[in-house]
């Protein structure tokens, strides 16, 4: 398998502690993507979407040996890594739903972010809410909770770096 990334993310965020955990968190914080000169031509068109997915590479969390049962930021109780987001994970990939304000050569200007800066870009997609937006019954332990403007703290960075 290879992996390689197409861009980095910009954001206000220099360290985990502190970030939003979530876009709905990121209280209107704002960034830049910048892709890689070769893939520009693949940004035909994004401008149309008000939202689109980031997947990228968590290079800052502790995945040498990730632990597959893990406290998530919302929660007390252990939690399999599966049913969290947290982003310290067997493959460290994060996704979040930022909304696309600009789009201007090779620079995305985005909103919503709740990325660390410098962070490796993999992919992007379109949100498209008619196939996104799935009304649930189930939102197992978070059930309740609520997320407020939650920012994440430290238990999941790499130590010593």
């Amino acid at each position: 398998m290879k992996v390689k990334p197409i861009g980095l993310i910009r954001s206000p965020f220099q360290q985990a502690t502190g970030t939003p955990i979530q876009p709905r968190a990121a209280e209107d914080a704002e960034g830049t993507v910048e892709i890689f000169e070769e893939f520009v031509p693949g940004l035909k068109d994004l401008e149309g979407f008000e939202r689109i997915w980031l997947l990228y590479w968590f290079d800052r969390a502790t995945f040498e040996k990730c632990d597959l049962v893990v406290k998530p930021y919302l929660d007390d109780t252990p939690r399999g890594i599966f049913a969290t987001r947290a982003p310290a994970r067997p493959n460290p990939i994060g996704l979040s739903a930022v909304r696309l304000l600009e789009v201007r050569g090779n620079l995305l200007s985005v909103r919503d972010i709740d990325i660390l800066n410098g962070t490796p870009l993999l992919d992007i997609k379109p949100y498209f809410p008619q196939f996104d937006c799935f009304e649930v019954t189930r939102s197992g332990w978070l059930k309740g909770s609520t997320l407020g403007t939650a920012k994440a703290d430290s238990r999941f960075e790499k130590k010593g770096k």
